[in-house]
């Protein structure tokens, strides 16, 4: 490879946790073009908003013949948590087994609560074009909470650890699947208790292998 080329990384995804992304796109300057330089840009900016920090921060080990190498981070998600437009409970999943467990009840008096505060925040919350959309993230010493609400009223709730970054693209991932596994379940009936194993098994399979 001559000397004066760059090396540019291809932002490819990742799925599996701790996998380093090596693929290069050798190009000499002359095919390099400006519109190239600024689509590569654009792949690095969405990669890093999906999940990638770039090695150079992360590991002191010199990567050979690359210097735009991306890592997915690892996730550290306590629990999942679906409430109906009423508030009720109608799925809850734990995936960190060495945290304390809550009973069943004390799950469903968190749901009413937090339904109750997210109606009362979207009142007092400034509105904008879209209408005020209620509390959407809360943070503490031990953990983070998101919230992504659909248009029909279904709250989806990810807990993680404080400094767990792209919480909105996990708990958009989450509505994703519920979206391809309960709602296109014909035998489904909304607004009642979600019993999916598909949606489970997927929700387990894109969780558990990055904890």
């Amino acid at each position: 490879m001559p000397a004066d080329w760059d090396i540019w990384a291809v932002s490819d995804w990742v799925t599996k946790p701790g996998e380093w992304r090596n693929e290069v796109m050798e190009e000499g300057p002359e095919e390099l073009s400006t519109g190239s330089r600024k689509r590569e840009r654009k792949k690095r900016r969405q990669a890093r908003e999906t999940g990638f920090k770039c090695s150079a921060l992360l590991c002191s080990e010199p990567r050979p013949r690359c210097c735009r190498w991306y890592h997915i981070v690892a996730m550290v998600v306590y629990a999942v948590l679906i409430l109906n437009k009423a508030g009720g409970l109608i799925f809850q999943r734990d995936f960190n087994p060495g945290l304390q467990k809550l009973t069943s009840n004390d799950y469903l008096i968190l749901a009413g609560t937090f339904h109750g505060v997210h109606a009362i925040t979207s009142q007092i919350s400034p509105t904008n074009e879209t209408g005020a959309s209620g509390l959407e993230v809360l943070e503490s010493e031990n953990f983070v909470m998101r919230c992504f609400q659909t248009l029909t009223g279904t709250k989806f709730l990810v807990f993680a650890e404080p400094r767990q970054p792209n919480l909105d693209v996990v708990v958009r991932r989450v509505y994703e699947l519920y979206s391809d596994y309960v709602m296109k379940n014909p035998f489904y009936q909304i607004e009642m208790p979600i019993r999916s194993e598909g949606f489970e098994r997927h929700l387990s399979a894109y969780i558990k292998p990055h904890q």
